[in-house]
């Protein structure tokens, strides 16, 4: 089911102008006979009208949107109901605090692949949760707060 939602989500966006510059197909060859694997897919001219500009995909697909501006691209991110993780690769550090201060997401790694360790929040915004795991903000999602009172 998984490698079938992926392949939609590739056909959708082929069939509405988007290039499969690699892969674009199940694996059916050789020891995938099968049919259970998805070959990695680089997308190019991927926009909003798109399945898999909408929907998350499980699959090794990278679509490929194309953008004017900073503030474009930020509007471009924020364009969904998710918001668990978002990703700033420059080499500039006004663009990267001015778009990471934009971005509506509860992770925000800027040049860092894996922004996350123990010792920080972890958690989304909008669709994509509520509350924090880790860290010292963490701890909170986990106690039940009681009170007390009595007279002497």
């Amino acid at each position: 089911a998984a490698v079938a939602k992926v392949e939609a989500q590739v056909d959708d966006a082929v069939g509405k102008g988007a290039a499969a510059l690699v892969g674009g197909h199940r694996l059916t060859e050789g020891e995938f006979s099968d049919g259970h694997f998805f070959a990695p897919t680089l997308l190019s001219g991927v926009t909003d009208t798109m399945t898999i500009y909408r929907e998350e995909t499980f699959g090794p697909v990278a679509p490929i949107i194309t953008y004017g501006s900073v503030e474009e691209v930020v509007a471009l991110a924020n364009d969904t109901e998710y918001g668990l993780a978002a990703y700033v690769y420059t080499n500039n550090i006004s663009t990267a605090i001015r778009t990471a201060e934009g971005l509506r997401f509860g992770i925000i790694g800027v040049n860092d692949v894996n922004p996350t360790s123990a010792s920080v929040p972890f958690g989304g915004m909008k669709d994509s949760g509520l509350g924090r795991e880790g860290s010292h903000d963490g701890i909170e999602e986990y106690l039940e707060t009681k009170s007390i009172g009595f007279a002497v």
